[in-house]
């Protein structure tokens, strides 16, 4: 594992009201279940405050003038209203965890959606811990913020209101005073905020790295044990863990300081209503209740200031979490279809690429000026040196790359002119490190064609050379194949993948290197089933192993950006150049090969006669 070098964007101290509204627009298809949970909220901070004031004429009316009536009727009037309260609690409550759970769908929903979108130039810059940092836990601070957090702020809130409100009744000196602490409150938060929201973005941020270090350990746990670099991993993960560590701590200082600093305030507050209401209850302007009711309110009112100021907290979190997950649904994709592009049945027909120039970096071009036309049901092979550009061609034919100038032609027209999807949906393609599903094979299978029949599945696993080691397994198609088919073989799941690309009836057929990781055996079988796939498209083949594209149509060495050679495999033989010699010397390594197995086998007997040598 390497220094991870990924770089996120900067943002800057402030709160960014945008991403305020757009964390709370969120919600907005839910209105109703927001309304009922605002409404719900604000009933029972309304009723907290009646029941404040209940006590207060308890007080007052009922125990110092010994009044039983008024007693017996407040105390009814209490419980009735506590029946309604425990309702609504409950309301808000359930409301609350509904809204929660459709705000993280619609969410993870978007961002999905929104991937299933972006161009493989994304997927190639952006690691994968980032990404699922941002669908994971970045959705769920923005899911809470606005459901508990929203439910914290509407209550403190109304609680603020409700208590002023009873306060000025009461005494509206005293509550003057109150409000006169309210604009302090508000300075305090405003000190902390930058500071606090500063710490929680870097911890956003270290917690991408740290997740993608996770990732990146766990799929390669493999390499990590042979080359046994277990111990400079942690070191590294360590110096990430520590920076999170530091930072998650300082932030958590801030964020613990502000309640204390907040709770002066309120004893102050406090302090001040005690001294000018005894004042007052002495000129005969206060009861005992109304300074009891008076200071119940204070509490009241101070302790959601105090809940506001962790929910502010929170939101710093969540707006620093907002913004990275906004950042990725922000992004916009590379390739996107024409204004009323053709979404038409078929796109058989030529293929010609025409002074066609691509790069991954501006400084590094892959292709310089390349020139290949390839008739309609013409299989082509590709072969060269690493980085000449064999997989760069298959990619701009599948359009997961579009030229950077020139232009590539399907059925004489220019294929920017198509769908995405008619082009990508058409296209089949068997890769050298397969990928399946966690599923079953046959739902690995079906992904080729969705609407396809368990019928059509078996023939495509027929005709793959798949069916026959499938049977052999307990629960034969419905066998798991285990996250990314780890339960099968290479082979198996390459067999899977062909069998798939099979079941689709592409119209065009792409093979990147899909026979360099297996045995013979295995070798022989996705060639047959390769044969039965070209008859009816269009075919590329990148080749590791030269003796798999002898039957191409047409071969082509690729190297630094262009075509050195082109011919079939008898031509490029006589022709003694490149392929000859990549030809020749894989060959004679193959033949020596045969011949060091053959050294380790034991001698048979021969009752004193030598065995017969092996002639190739």
């Amino acid at each position: 594992m390497s220094e991870y070098r990924f770089e996120e964007e900067e943002y800057t101290s402030q709160v960014n009201t945008d991403t305020l509204v757009r964390i709370m627009g969120a919600v907005k298809t839910h209105w109703r279940w927001v309304l009922g949970f605002l409404i719900s909220v604000a009933a029972v901070s309304i009723m907290e405050s009646i029941f404040t004031y209940l006590g207060k004429i308890i007080v007052d009316e009922a125990i110092v003038p010994g009044n039983r009536e008024v007693l017996v009727q407040t105390l009814a009037l209490y419980g009735a209203i506590s029946l309604f309260f425990a309702v609504m609690v409950f309301t808000f409550i359930y409301l609350a965890g509904v809204l929660g759970q459709k705000v993280r769908y619609d969410l993870r929903k978007r961002v999905f959606d929104h991937l299933q979108r972006l161009s493989f130039s994304f997927f190639d810059r952006t690691p994968v811990g980032w990404i699922m940092s941002r669908v994971t836990s970045d959705t769920e601070r923005m899911a809470d913020l606005v459901t508990w957090g929203l439910l914290d702020v509407t209550w403190a809130v109304m609680n603020i209101i409700t208590a002023l409100f009873f306060m000025a009744t009461i005494n509206w000196q005293l509550a003057l005073i109150v409000l006169l602490l309210i604009p302090v409150l508000v300075k305090v938060a405003i000190w902390f905020k930058a500071r606090i929201l500063a710490e929680f973005r870097e911890v956003r941020k270290l917690n991408s790295k740290v997740t993608a270090s996770y990732n990146e350990n766990i799929t390669g746990v493999r390499v990590v044990k042979a080359l046994h670099r277990e111990s400079e991993n942690l070191k590294e993960f360590n110096d990430l863990s520590s920076n999170m560590y530091r930072r998650a701590f300082r932030a958590a200082w801030l964020s613990a300081l502000f309640l204390p600093a907040v709770q002066v305030i309120s004893a102050i507050a406090i302090g001040s209503v005690i001294g000018f209401g005894g004042l007052q209850v002495e000129a005969g302007a206060m009861t005992i209740g109304g300074i009891q009711a008076f200071i119940a309110y204070i509490t009241f009112m101070l302790w959601p200031v105090q809940d506001l100021a962790r929910v502010y907290a929170d939101m710093q979190q969540a707006v620093a979490s907002a913004e990275r997950f906004f950042s990725l649904l922000d992004t916009q994709p590379d390739i996107v279809n024409k204004p009323n592009a053709l979404n038409v049945e078929s796109i058989s027909g030529d293929i010609e690429f025409e002074n066609v120039t691509f790069h991954y970096q501006p400084e590094k071009p892959v292709l310089k000026n390349f020139n290949l036309k390839v008739r309609r049901g013409e299989t082509i092979a590709l072969v060269g040196p690493t980085g000449g550009g064999k997989s760069t061609t298959v990619n701009l034919i599948c359009r997961f790359y579009e030229p950077k100038s020139g232009v590539i032609r399907i059925g004489g027209r220019d294929y920017t002119d198509y769908t995405l999807e008619a082009i990508q949906s058409r296209i089949g393609v068997v890769l050298q490190t397969p990928h399946l599903f966690s599923g079953t094979i046959r739902e690995n299978i079906r992904y080729g064609r969705l609407n396809a029949t368990d019928e059509e599945i078996v023939e495509a696993a027929k005709l793959a050379g798949a069916h026959d080691f499938i049977n052999t397994l307990e629960k034969g198609y419905d066998e798991e194949v285990g996250e990314g088919g780890v339960l099968l073989s290479v082979g198996q799941k390459q067999l899977i993948s062909l069998a798939r690309a099979i079941l689709s009836k592409p119209e065009i057929f792409i093979m990147d290197e899909a026979t360099s990781s297996v045995d013979t055996l295995t070798e022989a079988l996705i060639q047959r089933g390769m044969e039965a796939l070209m008859r009816n498209s269009t075919s590329f083949i990148i080749a590791h192993r030269l003796s798999t594209i002898r039957r191409a149509d047409r071969i082509l060495v690729i190297e630094n950006g262009g075509i050195s050679e082109m011919g079939s495999h008898a031509e490029l033989m006589r022709l003694k150049g490149h392929y000859y010699n990549l030809y020749t010397k894989q060959f004679r390594s193959e033949l020596e090969a045969q011949y060091e197995r053959l050294d380790v086998l034991p001698e048979p007997h021969t009752n004193g006669h030598h065995a017969a040598e092996p002639v190739f």
